[in-house]
């Protein structure tokens, strides 16, 4: 898919990666609609789109309240008329501890916001889609094995297989309708310094402070950069796989024809 003239939506697009998604699609000429609970975060976003003459919409969403959702939906649809691509970005990492001591409804939140916001957003998505039989839905992954973030982890590795079974559900239904995986590596957002700063943080994540201090965090640009060739590049052949930041889409694309 060309990105330039498409529509995009990107969920959690104030800061960190978000931002960085909706700044490089924008680049490569794409209509980029910003949604996150905070307003003048994708105000932000939208305002430095514009300043390099790029064209974003902010849109204030919390992807947990299909109310909400839908009210996006029919905002971007109306100002751009279409929606090629759904990036669905939006996380949340905030229960810290081991699973006798975390706090339940934080934990619990951390599943909702990850999970329940990717099928909500997706949901309310994929009809359009359909009927235009044309579409890329990508969700982001994370990681999956993190002692002391049960919360966040489990909700990732349900977002894995959502993603292989949407996916498959499209091949089902015979559409041309793509769903694809996206991991950004470890990135220095807002969520990794409450990891650092935290007493819990510091407990059970204390290598997030050491890839910091060592230079191994990756740039949110990485994950952008991947995620733009991506949608280039989306076809059958990658349909329902999961890629990660700094990866070459463009080989392993040769690879899967060439059945390696």
């Amino acid at each position: 898919m060309q990105l330039n003239g498409s529509s995009i939506i990107v969920t959690g697009a104030g800061r960190g990666v978000g931002r960085a998604l909706a700044l490089e699609f924008a680049r490569c000429g794409a209509s980029v609609t910003c949604c996150a609970r905070r307003t003048h975060e994708i105000d932000e976003t939208v305002a430095m789109i514009s300043a390099e003459d790029g064209q974003g919409l902010a849109v204030q969403c919390d992807v947990t309240c299909a109310d909400q959702i839908q009210h996006m939906v029919n905002t971007v649809l109306d100002h751009f008329g279409a929606i090629d691509v759904l990036f669905n970005n939006a996380g949340r990492f905030a229960a810290l501890g081991g699973i006798w001591e975390v706090d339940a409804d934080s934990w619990w939140q951390d599943v909702t916001v990850n999970l329940q916001g990717v099928m909500l957003c997706s949901q309310a998505v994929l009809p359009h889609m359909m009927k235009r039989n044309r579409g890329i839905i990508i969700n982001m992954n994370g990681g999956n094995q993190i002692p002391g973030g049960t919360g966040y982890s489990c909700s990732k590795v349900a977002v894995v297989r959502l993603t292989e079974l949407m996916a498959k559900e499209q091949e089902r239904e015979g559409t041309d309708v793509l769903v694809l995986g996206m991991g950004p590596g470890f990135v220095h957002t807002e969520m990794t310094d409450y990891q650092i700063q935290s007493p819990e943080g510091q407990k059970w994540l204390p290598s997030s402070k050491e890839a910091i201090e060592t230079g191994r965090d990756r740039p949110p640009e990485d994950c952008a950069r991947t995620s733009a060739e991506l949608i280039r590049l989306a076809c059958p052949e990658l349909n329902g796989r999961v890629f990660g930041a700094g990866m070459d889409i463009a080989k392993t694309l040769g690879d899967l024809r060439a059945g390696k």
